[in-house]
């Protein structure tokens, strides 16, 4: 996503000089610094439809897949608020989509670090023709030199480009696809990969993360196949005389 100028009018609590900043202590920033409950994101309409299928879909099968843990974070297309001087001059980045771990699960307006302790672990955008420049380029040096962001992915619903990368050091460096083209996350512990034009989970074994509607499909196929199972069965046993209502 492209970067916005904010119209929010939220001032610092107090104006200081550069030398009285310089003076303060990691407490008295804490006094100053407006905390996420003052700091809405900043929203910005998805390229296409086709990038908000692509962003429900990561949001959404991630979320799934974790349903039972509860130390998680998944921003999407939400304000990442990270300095000072950012609160100052309204001039915000919003990656399309970001993971969190060792965090609670809990509703935000936006990411706050200085709030959180912890800047995003993971972070996926989504290409477009009005973005892909900054995405490869000044918010690529910003998640690796600023954020530290451990993975930085992109992909472009559109063209099927996709990379990825891990920090090493200062700089990112390529995570080398598969023979499959997929591309390893130690942070979500899975594959990221192209499935049928989209960008999709896959497990260390190979399998495809489903999404809710399609855990539900498989479940009830499952489930009529053990009903045609248990009728052969069944009937199998009539055949030689056994009720199988007596066994």
């Amino acid at each position: 996503m492209a970067t916005a100028q904010s119209t929010m009018q939220q001032p610092m609590r107090e104006e200081l000089t550069p030398e009285e900043r310089r003076k303060l202590t990691p407490e008295e920033w804490l006094e100053i610094l407006p905390m996420e409950k003052d700091l809405p994101s900043e929203v910005w309409p998805m390229e296409s439809s086709i990038h908000a299928l692509q962003l429900r879909l990561l949001v959404t099968i991630l979320e799934w897949y974790w349903r039972d843990r509860n130390d998680f974070f998944i921003g999407d297309n939400l304000t990442i608020y990270f300095s000072y001087e950012q609160t100052k001059t309204h001039d915000f980045r919003g990656p399309d989509f970001f993971v969190v771990t060792d965090t609670d699960n809990r509703h935000r307006k936006s990411w706050v670090v200085w709030e959180e302790g912890k800047m995003p672990e993971l972070v996926i955008e989504l290409l477009s023709e009005s973005t892909a420049a900054n995405d490869r380029g000044i918010k690529k040096d910003l998640y690796a030199r600023r954020f530290r962001t451990p993975e930085y992915f992109w992909f472009s619903p559109e063209t099927g480009e996709f990379a990825g990368f891990r920090l090493q050091g200062a700089q990112y460096k390529e995570i080398p696809p598969d023979e499959r083209g997929w591309r390893w996350s130690e942070v979500l512990g899975l594959y990221l990969g192209a499935c049928e034009g989209f960008l999709r989970y896959f497990t260390a074994e190979g399998e495809l993360l489903p999404t809710p509607s399609e855990t539900a499909i498989i479940e009830t196929q499952r489930a009529e196949q053990e009903a045609q199972r248990a009728e052969r069965f069944a009937a199998k046993l009539r055949e030689l005389g056994i009720d199988p209502q007596e066994i």
